[in-house]
């Protein structure tokens, strides 16, 4: 009798233990992602130059809510004079409105001297779609409208409103590497030459489960620059990016 109760029991345990073992863990609910790169020349030629941003998300526990903050910098000296300074960083809101629709609300702030921006406050308003949503690939496009409060570095204002359109691909190779491609389009409703476009494109390659290596480029154009600015911005990035 006792050998049968053994045995009834090591099957049970037996026959549980891979349900346990396959049961995937809970997503976290807060996520935080940063990265930095640093590139110093010295000798002939100095030269520095240093990028980093970072990303928080937190989730609530019905998942209907997700709020975010994110920063981003890029500073660069060449010999003894500053070359570049951009700064931005913004909060966002989304809600849940069912399996793929959302809605969201958002302000940022962006400094950027050297293309003619001495500080720009920017809220947004609208809603966005999964338009793609598998284990690999995912589609997200958004629609809303953007307020503007904007002061060059002439010290000319410039406060107006803006259509925002974006879309953001992610594709996965693993579960954390994976390719990026953002896209952000802000045409002015009150004046037909001004259209700002945004575009992102980053690979991301894990060397631990928490390390990776990142590189990103990124474009930024301005068909309405502030006088005696160019119209466009590359940036090109690589380092190391953490999660937590």
């Amino acid at each position: 009798m006792r050998l049968v109760q053994w045995t009834t029991m090591l099957a049970f345990v037996a026959g549980t233990a891979p349900l346990q073992a396959q049961t995937p863990a809970p997503p976290r609910r807060t996520k935080l992602t940063a990265s930095a790169g640093l590139v110093d020349v010295a000798g002939n030629t100095r030269l520095m130059s240093l990028s980093g941003d970072e990303r928080l998300e937190h989730r609530t526990a019905d998942a209907r809510w997700m709020f975010s903050q994110t920063a981003a910098a890029v500073y660069g000296r060449t010999d003894d004079s500053t070359t570049a300074t951009l700064l931005k960083a913004g909060l966002r809101a989304d809600r849940a409105l069912s399996a793929r629709l959302s809605a969201f609300l958002g302000a940022s702030f962006e400094r950027n001297r050297f293309a003619g921006i001495s500080r720009r406050f920017e809220e947004i308003l609208g809603l966005g779609w999964k338009a793609v949503a598998t284990s690999r690939d995912q589609l997200v496009l958004e629609a809303g409208v953007a307020l503007n409060q904007q002061r060059s570095t002439l010290d000319l204002t410039d406060n107006f409103v803006a259509a925002r359109g974006a879309a953001g691909f992610r594709h996965r190779f693993t579960e954390t590497a994976y390719f990026e491609q953002l896209a952000e389009f802000l045409p002015n409703l009150e004046n037909g030459d001004d259209l700002r476009i945004n575009t992102e494109t980053a690979l991301v390659a894990p060397i631990s489960s928490r390390i990776a290596l990142k590189a990103a480029y990124a474009i930024r154009f301005d068909n309405l620059p502030a006088p005696g600015f160019k119209k466009t911005d590359r940036i090109l990035t690589s380092g190391i990016q953490v999660t937590f």
